[in-house]
């Protein structure tokens, strides 16, 4: 064998060798690659599905949220439409005038029972009610008219010898009608 072709036969060998590396090389290149793409792709499907995760999370707060809103205004305007029941019922009540003596004569016979039948008392009533409770309280014994006070109508008794104070105004009425009544009132007129 010559040395050219030991030579020739070292070079050969040398790029086979070489080629070899260089294609074990390129297979783990591209296994690297491979790899990196296959994770980068998991990544971003990862990431995708945080964005949506914290997307839904952000529609559902908001729309909690806005379920709240709705249902504090819904109920603050159900307040303010019961506040406008009751103001225009004590507005009625205020200016009745049919039945006004009778139910001011069985608000004061309820007082009555409360106090001793000899003891002296005292009636408060609504200043537009004066003429009106001089008239009533003509008819009744130890009775004088005391004063006015605001309310609806309706009397105050109070006794100062037995230390009795009975309020039965049209106030004091209609606030209880009002608390045993709300819920149906409310029922009627929200039709849940």
């Amino acid at each position: 064998m010559s040395l050219e072709t030991v030579v020739e036969d070292i070079r050969d060998e040398a790029r086979a060798r070489a080629e070899e590396i260089r294609s074990d090389a390129d297979e783990r290149a591209e296994a690297i690659v491979a790899e990196a793409e296959a994770d980068a792709e998991e990544i971003l499907e990862e990431r995708k599905r945080a964005v949506e995760r914290q997307i839904d999370q952000e529609r559902e707060q908001k729309l909690s949220s806005a379920k709240l809103q709705a249902k504090q205004a819904r109920l603050e305007a159900r307040r303010d439409v019961l506040s406008d029941v009751r103001e225009s019922v004590e507005r009625r009540v205020a200016t009745m005038e049919e039945g006004r003596e009778e139910l001011t004569r069985a608000l004061l016979d309820a007082a009555d029972e409360e106090f001793d039948a000899d003891a002296e008392k005292r009636v408060y009533g609504r200043a537009d009610d004066e003429a009106l409770l001089a008239d009533i309280l003509a008819d009744y014994d130890n009775y004088e008219y005391a004063g006015a006070i605001e309310c609806l109508g309706g009397v105050i008794v109070e006794s100062e010898g037995s230390r009795i104070r009975v309020n039965n105004t049209f106030d004091s009425v209609l606030e209880d009608v009002w608390e045993d009544s709300l819920r149906d009132v409310s029922s009627h007129l929200f039709d849940q």
